[in-house]
């Protein structure tokens, strides 16, 4: 059987990335199709597949402006040919699982979310005060049009599968589609339980509009508790400039330096509103709690602590703030101060044992090969 892997783009080591690497372990004879990939960006296991890119690929500046050729990418990745394969699995946040298959060929889509920058996170995106008036005209068209694209092209896959129920409902309501739910992985043996935590708070993400980190150093200027941030992104020039002394930018990271960091921190701040939210539980599974905007993903694994006053008997592994913006985190993070103590790292990092590599795998072999009529 001869198989094609299909995913957005290869320019970093995201969560999307991890459960890639997955995917190729268990289709090690794939050729793995993207929009563009930047050699070194990510893992030996993604490096070492027969990798074809687009024209996007050749296009200049591509490496740090990708996204500026968005209108181009359905485009792009209708352009690859897969006469030659029976069966595609594409790995989509974007364009994806628009890639054409020929008849008799089976296509299911891992899907991380519909392209939210032209759906429900346009306005993040795209909205007043993102771009000049001109531009926002002329990527209004175009939004029209990738909204139409992405409508219809989902009618090319043949099975859905979600990173989450918030997902599913997403790709019920834009591609009138149901999806099967399996949950992202997370590589618990990669993090380890510190036996001191140290006096800050930690953000991991990249710098885009949807994460929301601008509200989290609006509320630590004001709370002037230690701040680490890791990651970067087209924000972080904005962001540096509103950040106070106590807010330490410190670029990204290797692996393992982050989950040396996770250990250590008094909790994990995430003020977006994410589809699943691996970091969240990368710090779980380092034993910190986590302080989260109460929406998404993160409902479907944190527990709260609010669980306790209602009399539930599950361990807490965060705090939930429940409006996104600094006054409401910053009273999130002053209650974490005296309840600090209740939270058991053993605990936090045993609630995430369900989301480990190994029983993702397994759970995503038997659902493909069950559609595919093979043995696991």
């Amino acid at each position: 059987m001869k198989v094609a892997i299909v995913h957005d783009w290869l320019t970093a080591m995201r969560g999307g990335e991890r459960v890639l690497e997955v995917f190729c372990e268990l289709f090690p004879n794939a050729d793995l199709y993207t929009l563009i990939h930047i050699p070194g960006s990510i893992s030996n296991v993604i490096e070492d597949r027969n990798i074809r890119t687009s024209f996007i690929q050749k296009l200049p500046m591509v490496k740090k402006h990708y996204r500026s050729f968005l209108p181009l990418f359905p485009l792009a990745i209708e352009s690859f040919h897969l006469k030659e394969y029976d069966f595609i699995l594409s790995s989509s946040h974007c364009v994806a699982k628009g890639v054409i298959p020929p008849p008799g060929t089976l296509h299911i889509s891992y899907i991380y979310t519909p392209m939210r920058y032209i759906w429900d996170l346009y306005q993040d995106y795209f909205g007043k005060g993102r771009v000049g008036w001109f531009s926002g005209k002329i990527i209004g068209i175009f939004a029209h049009y990738l909204r139409m694209w992405d409508a219809i092209s989902s009618n090319r896959v043949d099975y859905f599968i979600a990173i989450s129920n918030y997902v599913a409902k997403r790709v019920e309501k834009y591609y009138r589609r149901e999806a099967e739910v399996i949950h992202p992985p997370v590589d618990i043996q990669r993090f380890r339980l510190h036996d001191k935590k140290e006096d800050f708070f930690l953000i991991v993400s990249t710098f885009v509009p949807y994460k929301k980190i601008n509200l989290a150093i609006e509320a630590f200027n004001r709370l002037g508790y230690p701040l680490k941030i890791i990651g970067s992104g087209p924000e972080e020039k904005a962001l540096r400039s509103i950040a106070r002394s106590n807010v330490e930018f410190m670029g990204w990271q290797p692996d393992e330096f982050v989950a040396e960091v996770y250990s250590k921190c008094r909790a994990l701040i995430f003020p977006g509103e994410e589809d699943f939210g691996i970091v969240p539980l990368e710090a779980m599974a380092s034993g910190r709690p986590v302080i989260a905007y109460g929406r998404g993903g993160v409902l479907e694994t944190v527990v709260p602590y609010d669980l306790q006053n209602k009399g539930e008997r599950e361990t807490p592994t965060g705090l939930f703030f429940y409006q996104q913006n600094p006054d409401s985190l910053i009273d999130s993070v002053r209650r974490f101060d005296q309840i600090e103590r209740d939270f058991d790292p053993v605990a936090i990092r045993n609630h995430t044992l369900q989301w480990d590599r190994e029983i993702f795998k397994d759970k995503i072999r038997r659902y493909i090969f069950g559609r595919l009529g093979l043995k696991c």
